[in-house]
């Protein structure tokens, strides 16, 4: 799953926010699959890749949740030294900007990482998708 579609909320940053989101989607049956939460300024942004878009996306705004879509490029890395640094540098060659980047957790065989670029269709063409 190369390029894929992350769920984009904007809101204040405070306890329990991040719980509400969460059990939101629980609730739905929807499962995160990759998640960042970060703040600036007193507001959070919480970006998410999730098992089913179409009912997170209805779950959340029935809770009033104001969300939108981004396109991301998702790539499966193995678990040892170097390998971000080498699909940052081949992306760096070619000119395609990282505005951003989170990871799933590592197993054994590896992680996958979510990256935010300039050029998503860029991005999956450089490394064969």
């Amino acid at each position: 799953m190369p390029k894929a579609t992350q769920l984009v909320i904007s809101l204040e940053s405070k306890p329990g926010v991040l719980a509400k989101v969460c059990r939101t989607l629980a609730n739905a049956g929807v499962n995160i699959t990759a998640l960042y939460a970060g703040e600036a300024a007193g507001r959070g942004k919480i970006r998410l890749l999730v098992s089913d878009r179409a009912e997170a996306v209805a779950a959340l705004k029935a809770a009033k949740y104001r969300v939108s879509e981004e396109p991301v490029f998702t790539q499966v890395l193995e678990n040892r030294p170097g390998i971000m640094a080498e699909l940052a540098e081949r992306l760096a060659q070619a000119r395609i900007n990282v505005k951003y980047a989170y990871a799933t957790t590592a197993t054994q065989s590896g992680a996958t990482v979510v990256l935010s670029v300039s050029n998503v269709d860029k991005a999956a063409a450089l490394l064969g998708y």
